[in-house]
């Protein structure tokens, strides 16, 4: 090691390179070994070269971005805006305190930006932008681009410079709130995606029972004990398809559309 606190100060110049390089880039040759490290170590290669003008340092520190990496890409942007303040500080001994960082950070955070983001968020804003769409209305797709251009990336932008500017002391601030975030997050997930069902999953039964002057309608009959019965046994059988070992999200696909045409064919479900 050639030295241990670095001297060179960074810009906000060199933290948006970061930002905009992580943004576009971070599942970039995503792989099975190393998974996301290469989006990483490329969001962070003008830092690197900034920080360590040796090539034997550059080098290093390269190989140890490299290393296994993933997490909610929604929330990665804390980790590199801690990773940068502390190398600036650190300079080469941070060689033994990023890999901690990073383990320690991207399991938590990747089940709070999969609550928060890939749940909450897609399924509330996605589903109202979603019955504008089947609606016919244009609406839809504009909501859908307004949302996340003025909540999900400033937020994903503003992360960055609030970890670096925090530095050590956010992780310290985060450690005991996340389990509990997550937890809450999970919770209001599951929620609203109930909430959701009987307006976002419109199936009925359309056999109608006729014998003489009887006639018994098994959908009003349904709509008088549980107006989204159907619904909710459909996703139902969904989930627990999802939780059986040969089967996965794209399987589940297929064998919902495939019993959907059956049974539509067969004037079970309408």
């Amino acid at each position: 090691m050639n030295n241990t606190g670095n001297t060179k100060k960074l810009t906000k110049k060199d933290l948006w390179k970061t930002n905009i390089r992580f943004l576009y880039s971070s599942q970039i040759n995503w792989n099975y070994e190393r998974m996301m490290s290469s989006g990483y170590l490329y969001s962070m290669l003008p830092i690197l070269k900034k920080l360590y003008p040796e090539k034997d340092d550059l080098r290093d520190m390269m190989k140890m971005q490299n290393q296994f990496y993933n997490t909610a890409s929604s929330m990665g942007h804390i980790i590199l805006g801690l990773d940068i303040a502390i190398e600036e500080q650190e300079g080469r001994d941070a060689y033994d305190i990023i890999p901690g960082i990073k383990t320690g950070l991207m399991g938590p955070l990747a089940g709070v930006g999969d609550s928060l983001w890939g749940v909450i968020w897609s399924t509330v804003w996605g589903s109202i932008a979603a019955t504008f769409a089947l609606n016919g209305s244009p609406i839809g797709i504009l909501l859908w681009v307004l949302f996340n251009c003025t909540v999900y990336l400033p937020f994903r932008f503003a992360s960055l410079f609030l970890a670096y500017k925090e530095g050590v002391k956010l992780v310290t601030t985060m450690k005991d709130r996340l389990q509990a975030l997550t937890n809450s997050a999970t919770l209001l997930g599951i929620m609203v995606v109930g909430a959701l069902i009987p307006t976002v999953v419109k199936v009925n039964i359309p056999f109608v029972y006729k014998n003489g002057k009887v006639k018994m309608n098994f959908q009003d009959m349904l709509n008088d004990i549980m107006p989204a019965l159907i619904p909710i046994l459909l996703v139902g059988l969904a989930y627990w398809l999802l939780g059986q070992k040969k089967l996965n999200s794209s399987r589940v696909i297929w064998i919902m559309l495939i019993l959907s045409i059956v049974l539509y064919n067969l004037k079970i479900l309408g």
